[in-house]
């Protein structure tokens, strides 16, 4: 039913696409949105509705009592008198400078532009939610990175602890080892808060109850994913400008705020409308039977009515005047959207490039990184190297680390948000 949440089956384990499918049928925005959009054609229903004629029906039943001359004896009597009356009236609007056939035209507009709205709500929300998703991802592989740091640091304490007992290093050095295993714990744990964190972001897009088990799919995410060719960027504003619903509703409500003028002006025109009766009624002092009476009483009326406006103190000029402000507002907010999408993707393309070029620099850097931190740990290990140049070469290493999964996430996303203005699908 339209405007409540749609049950839906929970899975165990999510990915992407199941997270935006069950987004799409359950986000209380999207929802809203839609409601909004149902709004809209009910009151494009009720224009088309209103070129139609009204019918009413109406009775009224009264009661007097007071002093009447007797038409026999001449004399003023005390009497009561039960009347009751029937009637039943029509009337349309014959002209009214088709002002109510411009209403419907701009209902229709308007209704696309819910639509349009309404999309652009649900887009808003699946770029939310690529975006956690993503950023989930990266913190679970940052907390693994942590624990793999952890488990480094245990191993050098202990290796610390052997060159200690052999009196190979100072007990400074050792206690140096011990302080930076510390902080690697302390580590993991802020990497686990941290992955905790974005887990409660992504469930609250998705409007999962608190009780939910929410375990995410971790996809392998290769080279040639993270390298993919990019679009060409004129190529994605251009597919964009015809297919963001956000610029569609922006151009229609250009077109509506047209019709606004031309309603307004429309109040200069005549209005002619037309109208019929008919009534009917008894009296309970009256002779005659009560069928009789309302037979006998039947009353019609027909007539046509004609309002020539004169002078409307200014008001219809001023309603013209503020329809065209309004268009020229219209036009400045459709440049600005167009304007906006175009930054949007400028910037979604610039942080593509750099991600992906980051990533390649950061993978060699990585490597370099990588051998020289084994090399100086087996020296370390040999006496030959100290504690500071360990722990240096070692942070070296973990930056190489952050680098790396930074430029990877931050290049895919960039990847997957230029497909999506290029109204293809999100998918991972």
């Amino acid at each position: 039913m339209t405007g409540q949440m749609v049950a839906q089956t929970k899975p165990e384990v999510w990915n992407l696409k199941t997270c935006l499918e069950y987004a799409r049928k359950n986000n209380i925005q999207i929802q809203k949105a839609k409601i909004s959009t149902q709004e809209s054609i009910i009151d494009l229903q009720q224009s088309k509705e209103a070129l139609l004629p009204n019918l009413n029906a109406g009775s009224s039943l009264g009661l007097s009592y007071g002093k009447a001359q007797d038409d026999a004896t001449k004399d003023f009597v005390n009497t009561a008198s039960l009347t009751s009356n029937y009637s039943l009236s029509a009337g349309m609007t014959l002209f009214d400078g088709l002002s109510s056939y411009k209403t419907i035209k701009q209902n229709k507009l308007q209704t696309k532009v819910s639509e349009f709205t309404a999309k652009e709500t649900e887009n808003s929300i699946i770029i939310s939610i690529t975006q956690a998703y993503l950023q989930l991802l990266y913190a679970k592989d940052n907390l693994e990175m942590a624990k793999e740091t952890a488990e480094t640091s245990k191993a050098q304490l202990a290796m610390s602890e052997n060159l200690l007992k052999a009196e190979h290093i100072a007990r400074a050095d050792y206690s140096q080892v011990k302080a930076q295993y510390s902080s690697d714990l302390y580590n993991v744990v802020t990497a686990q808060n941290t992955l905790e964190t974005q887990r409660l972001t992504l469930k609250q897009l998705l409007e999962l109850d608190i009780m939910d088990n929410f375990e995410i799919n971790m996809p392998t995410i290769s080279d040639d994913d993270v390298l993919k060719p990019l679009p060409s960027k004129t190529d994605v504003y251009q597919t964009a400008l015809i297919v963001m619903p956000e610029v569609q509703s922006s151009s229609l409500s250009v077109d509506v705020a047209n019709l606004s003028i031309e309603k307004a002006k429309a109040s200069y025109l005549p209005s002619l409308s037309f109208s019929a009766g008919l009534e009917t009624g008894n009296n309970a002092n009256s002779t005659g039977t009560y069928l009789d009476q309302l037979s006998d009483n039947i009353g019609q009326s027909v007539g046509l009515s004609l309002s020539i406006p004169i002078y409307s103190r200014g008001s219809t000029k001023a309603s013209v005047q503020k329809a065209k402000l309004s268009l020229e507002s219209a036009k400045l907010d459709y440049t600005n959207t167009q304007k906006d999408l175009l930054k949007t993707i400028e910037s979604l393309y610039q942080d593509a490039v750099s991600a992906q070029s980051n990533y390649v620099a950061a993978k060699e850097q990585l490597v370099a990184a990588e051998e020289s931190f084994r090399l100086t740990e087996e020296q370390y290990s040999l006496g030959m190297k100290n504690t500071v140049e360990l722990l240096t070469e070692k942070d070296s290493y973990l930056q190489a680390q952050q680098s790396l999964l930074q430029a990877k996430y931050g290049a895919v996303l960039s990847q997957k948000l230029l497909n999506f203005y290029q109204n293809i699908p999100i998918e991972l």
